[in-house]
């Protein structure tokens, strides 16, 4: 009798248990990733052909106490490899776990090589090669609390790989984990049938319906393997194996004529669809399995009964999401209109997900798609489901699109192709909507502390499914920005490496925005109308812009032919961002941008230059690391007021605004330091944000 560890995924310990008790072992005990188990050769050949859970099997060579390096080494050293394989055949070594003299498992499996070597040349053979690609024998070496484990991968490469899926999708499903998401599914009580219908409306490189056609079909799972790990093993017996690859061959050959149900795969990706049929052909299972291409959400049930399963898109990618949302709710309206007496089966990344489907799950199971946490949820459609209609009136949708109306004109005279179109406008919703040319952008504000989570997600994942019906946009142009309240020493960061980026028109401007990158787009419409006076009154002016972010208001100040446009901002980022506006513009002449702290730039140029017009929007709160100590602008606005006040020229003005909601100004503190402030707050806000009370405020500052 042999000694095996047959590994597993984790969560899936206690199914290959009840698989290895189908192969009638003396003795199996299940553990954490795997079980152990105790074979004869055949049986351990029938294991390897046969199962569909395992990951690898472990033919346990021996294990030892150890307490230092060189018990380690003497162990390895002392045991005789050349009865496991001959000097002439490759080998490579997978080390894993350690101690307090092996850290690294690189460093391990160096060690155990060596170790290898020396053995074979102690004992008068020929050093054996390595060769990490392609090796004839695996050695698994491992070191777990004082434990030394060393072993032969029996059957060498990861039993997930069945020979057939030499290509794969964007998101392959490891074969192992699609067996297991079958079985849990109940594909056992669908076979029981005489008719069984397994269908996947999501088939991807077709994964999961090649493997339920597998086990349909009695096709072992190792049947078209190419290489064994145990075949240059010197007690491989060839006629056993022969036997059991033999009796496998048959019970196929039986099960694909015996068959008499349907298995059908489907993907809205003709390429995937064309690697799928390529996957199925390799195994012969082509002729068995109905491959085309279709949109799962208008999917028809092929049976009045059957086994649907599915792995749909997770949206792992910031700009996926609300078209991956859309995609589960309208899948989930045609499971309920379409698959009456259905079992369902949906592997999901994300349980927001599995909730749009709008169905009762009677079971789920956690689960690892590689290193990615899912969820498979199980439901019973022969029983009826509960009416999970939309209790949400139309209001949202009927305020959505009496917005568009009124205000896409509003937009097209005006000369704009960015604008806001909802703003909160229902207290429930509590989200912004913006339209960018042929995109929307929703962004979502922090929920109220008494509302819960959940209650703030559904709300939010409603207004989303609203929008393509409330608005002309297509699902896949819908971006979401899932905001927060920030605070202490928060900042916004990256969002997203996939970039949207437009060129967008405001008042004869052309802007650079990017829909994705970033929490904001580059573009704050809220100060549209402060800009254009920018636009209107500069010529022939010295303009400075402090905080420029993107440099829009310069923009606007230069294309009025301000005499002089000074832009600073300490991000780097943001001038280059800037710059691109100013070429969009085609504008040349005396720009300037600097990069710097604005309040030290401030007292380093003071009695050095001077403006007409200083454009002062800094942010509500910012700790830059480039910044000497930490701005708060209800705090700090006097003293930076007064500090901008040194660079004004007698009769210039500041324009000063910030988006703090409860700011106040301190008119006393500004009228004890000579200047004047006329609030044009009111004046100040466009059309398409006065539903917003406090977007932002703006004052004209001058020397009384």
């Amino acid at each position: 009798m042999y000694r095996f560890f047959i590994a597993c995924s984790k969560g899936l310990e206690g199914l290959l248990f009840d698989e290895l008790q189908e192969f009638n072992l003396s003795h199996v005990k299940q553990t954490l990733a795997g079980c152990y188990v105790e074979a004869d050769l055949q049986q351990a050949y029938t294991v390897a052909m046969w199962s569909r859970l395992a990951s690898r099997m472990l033919l346990q060579l021996g294990e030892k106490e150890v307490s230092s390096l060189d018990e380690i080494k003497l162990a390895l050293t002392q045991f005789s490899w050349s009865k496991v394989f001959d000097a002439n055949r490759t080998f490579v070594v997978d080390f894993s776990g350690g101690n307090d003299d092996i850290r690294h498992t690189q460093f391990g499996a160096q060690l155990v090589k060596d170790c290898i070597v020396d053995n074979f040349r102690n004992n008068g053979f020929e050093r054996p090669s390595i060769d990490k690609q392609d090796p004839d024998i695996r050695i698994a070496v491992r070191v777990h609390k004082d434990k030394l484990t060393w072993s032969l991968d029996f059957t060498g490469d990861g039993m997930h790989k069945r020979g057939y899926r030499l290509q794969q999708g964007e998101a392959p499903l490891r074969e192992t984990l699609a067996a297991a998401i079958l079985v849990r599914a109940g594909i056992k009580n669908e076979l029981e049938k005489d008719e069984p219908v397994i269908l996947d409306p999501f088939c991807g490189s077709g994964t999961l319906v090649i493997e339920a056609a597998m086990m349909a079909m009695d096709h072992a799972p190792g049947l078209s393997r190419a290489h064994w790990g145990f075949l240059y093993w010197h007690e491989h017996s060839p006629q056993l194996w022969h036997d059991v690859l033999e009796q496998a061959e048959q019970r196929f050959k039986e099960g694909k004529k015996n068959f008499k149900g349907q298995l059908k795969g489907s993907d809205n990706n003709p390429h995937l669809v064309a690697k799928a049929k390529d996957n199925a052909k390799r195994v012969l299972l082509h002729e068995v399995i109905e491959f085309e291409v279709a949109d799962a959400t208008n999917c028809e049930a092929p049976a009045e009964s059957g086994l649907l399963v599915c792995n749909p898109p997770y949206g792992e990618r910031l700009g996926e999401a609300v078209e991956t949302l859309l995609l589960y709710r309208r899948f989930g309206r045609q499971l309920k209109d379409t698959f009456h007496n259905w079992h369902i089966a949906v592997l999901a990344g994300d349980e927001q997900l599995l909730k749009r489907l709008k169905l009762r799950s009677h079971k789920k199971y956690p689960l690892l798609n590689g290193a990615i946490p899912v969820n498979l949820a199980l439901y019973d459609l022969t029983k009826e489901q509960p009416d999970f209609a939309e209790s949400q009136a139309d209001d949202l949708v009927n305020r959505v699109k009496k917005n568009y109306a009124k205000l896409s004109k509003w937009a097209d005279k005006e000369g704009l192709d960015c604008w806001r179109v909802y703003d909160a406008d229902i207290p429930e919703y509590n989200a912004a909507i913006d339209i960018y040319q042929d995109y929307v952008v929703v962004q979502e504000y922090a929920a109220p502390k008494d509302i819960p989570e959940g209650v703030a997600n559904d709300r939010l994942w409603f207004m989303l499914e609203s929008l393509s019906s409330a608005l002309p946009v297509s699902e896949d142009k819908i971006i979401l920005k899932r905001r927060q309240r920030q605070s202490g020493k928060q900042q916004y960061e990256k969002q997203s490496q996939d970039s949207t980026v437009l060129t967008v028109n405001e008042y004869g401007a052309k802007f650079e925005v990017n829909l994705t990158d970033y929490l904001d787009t580059g573009l704050f419409m809220d100060h549209r109308l402060v800009r254009k006076e920018l636009l209107d009154k500069c010529e022939e002016l010295d303009v400075l812009n402090l905080f420029a972010y993107t440099c829009t208001a310069s923009v606007q100040a230069a294309r009025a032919g301000a005499a002089r446009v000074v832009s600073v901002d300490m991000s780097k980022t943001y001038l280059k961002w800037g710059e691109r506006n100013f070429a969009l513009n085609r504008l040349r002449g005396d720009y300037q941008f600097i990069q710097a702290d604005c309040f030290s730039w401030m007292r380093e140029q003071r009695g050095k230059q001077l403006f007409d017009v200083i454009f002062l929007d800094p942010p509500t709160f910012s700790n830059s690391k480039r910044m000497s100590g930490t701005l708060d602008i209800q705090r700090d606005h006097v003293g930076l007021i007064k500090t901008a006040t040194g660079m004004l020229k007698e009769d210039g003005v500041i324009l000063f605004s910030n988006n703090r909601k409860k700011f106040r100004i301190d008119t006393e503190g500004l009228d004890k330091a000579g200047l004047e402030v006329n609030d044009q707050t009111q004046a100040s806000i466009p059309e398409d944000f006065k539903r917003h009370k406090g977007i932002h405020h703006y004052y004209i500052i001058s020397r009384a």
